[in-house]
């Protein structure tokens, strides 16, 4: 669906990521996306400078998803969603090039880092339902031209993504060890998120 365009589906998706997608699509929900219009560095980097957990910069930047479609077409459910990547106690920023990307796996390569998922529930202006769930990731330990090879493999979605891998693909040959919530991986706490759903009414 275009930006700003008023969706007809009771249930929007504050956002255009084709993985948050298909995971809705997958548990046949009935909504329409739309792309948030949110400056994440800029909502988040207050409070990054302030030592906020990467727990809590997943729940603030999906909770201002979630607000700025509601804000935008009333009376509907809007489902906000972010994942942030924390390693060695510091949040980690989706990179911004392949050169960034692959100083990422250099330093994950090896060791042990978390993935926080979070979404947001808003109608108008009031956030309804939140939740954040965390997984635990080990990857096995990758020679530079391990890495390289793997970058050129991979789509841009993947390169872009928290933790520069997409686990339902290529991505899960980096690892050697994993503990938690598949869906949480992915980006989306889909039992959490469908309880909420339920609980509202809302109904495949």
């Amino acid at each position: 669906m275009q930006d700003n365009v008023r969706a007809p589906a009771q249930l929007i998706l504050a956002s255009t990521s084709p993985s948050r997608r298909a995971l809705l699509n997958n548990a046949r929900l009935d909504f329409s996306s739309i792309r948030p219009h949110v400056d994440e560095r800029a909502v988040e980097t207050p409070y990054v400078k302030t030592g906020a957990s990467p727990e809590f910069l997943a729940g603030l930047l999906s909770r201002a998803k979630a607000l700025d479609v509601a804000n935008r077409i009333p009376g509907v459910y809007v489902i906000g969603g972010d994942q942030v990547m924390a390693f060695e106690g510091a949040a980690y920023s989706k990179p911004e090039s392949r050169h960034e990307a692959k100083a990422h796996l250099s330093r994950l390569s090896g060791k042990t880092h978390y993935l926080h998922s979070a979404f947001a529930i808003a109608r108008d202006d009031v956030v309804l339902f939140e939740d954040c769930q965390t997984a635990k990731l080990t990857m096995r330990t990758l020679s530079e031209p391990e890495i390289e090879a793997y970058l050129s493999r991979i789509s841009d979605e993947a390169l872009f993504s928290s933790g520069v891998y997409q686990l339902e693909g290529l991505g899960v040959q980096l690892f050697s060890k994993i503990e938690g919530d598949y869906f949480t991986i992915l980006g989306m706490p889909m039992l959490s998120l469908l309880s909420a759903l339920r609980t509202l009414g809302v109904r495949p």
